[in-house]
């Protein structure tokens, strides 16, 4: 299933195996090439993995591209550095796809982590979706529509439940409403002229319910690319739901900055979110 690779990034082993999602090929595949094959770039840490915790990474890009290094490689590595795996997530884009498409990427990473729980050295009930800019739609999208799984199936993957634990979103796009639409994310996902009732039904704030996993949301009040109040939405419907929340709004700070490790102002928001983590039993405490 593994297509064994050895990435050297600044010395160091990156990754062990890039998976495709579907060996035999993706379902509504429209050709054979890369682009066409949606996988898992597994990243697993060589300090111990206490939480036995996972998180699957879904790079942004306007649902167009894919910022693979800084919202994908960068994040996965920063996660294995804290004693987590990490699974970076390649799907399939507009506007040669349209969804359902991206959002049953996004479920089978979900499924083919829990089903490989003790191959990555994890459990069933740790895994977690974190995502970036139009990757953080997908990853609200993923957080409010799924499955329990299909018992039935003859492959082991699709019987394991399509739920996150913990969704974690970094500048998300996350309505397809005005005023606050992105419109680039929009028409990559849905096309030129989506029904009134799609268009309502992929606003993750619309969606969310009681069942919503906990979230952490990270943004910034003058990103000039997707407007903050699509974090604010987002958090006031968890709020609404009673789900577990956390939001961190900046004064300051352009769209896409990844992790930010150059940005004195908000290279502060990873520290946050793996203190979160650390309470809510993802990562492990700090030793003293």
């Amino acid at each position: 299933m593994g297509i064994s690779i050895s990435a050297a990034v600044g010395g160091k082993m990156s990754a062990q195996s890039t998976e495709l999602l579907w060996p035999d090929g993706a379902p509504g595949a429209l050709g054979t090439a890369d682009e066409d094959k949606p996988t898992l770039t597994v990243f697993l840490p060589t300090v111990p993995n206490a939480t036995k915790t996972g998180v699957i990474v879904a790079p942004g890009g306007g649902y167009v591209h894919l910022a693979m290094d800084y919202e994908g490689f960068a994040v996965a590595r920063w996660l294995n550095e804290r004693g987590v795996a990490a699974f970076v997530l390649t799907y399939r884009l507009g506007p040669k796809y349209h969804h359902p498409i991206e959002l049953k990427d996004a479920q089978r990473a979900i499924r083919t982590v829990r089903a490989n729980a003790t191959q990555y050295g994890i459990t069933t009930d740790h895994v977690g979706v974190m995502g970036f800019s139009a990757g953080g739609h997908l990853t609200a999208t993923a957080g409010t529509k799924y499955d329990d799984g299909h018992a039935g199936s003859q492959d082991v993957v699709e019987r394991q439940g399509s739920r996150p634990d913990f969704l974690i979103l970094a500048y998300p796009v996350i309505t397809f409403k005005p005023p606050y639409v992105h419109g680039g994310s929009k028409k990559y996902l849905l096309g030129d002229h989506p029904a009134p009732a799609l268009v309502q039904s992929l606003s993750a704030e619309t969606q969310v319910n009681a069942r919503t996993p906990p979230t952490f949301i990270f943004s910034t009040t003058d990103d000039g690319t997707v407007p903050v109040m699509n974090s604010v939405l987002f958090y006031q419907a968890l709020v609404a739901a009673k789900v577990p929340a956390e939001m961190h709004l900046f004064q300051h700070g352009a769209h896409g900055a990844g992790l930010a490790p150059a940005n004195p102002a908000l290279s502060i928001w990873p520290d946050l979110l793996i203190k979160w983590m650390r309470e809510r039993g993802y990562a492990a405490p700090l030793v003293p």
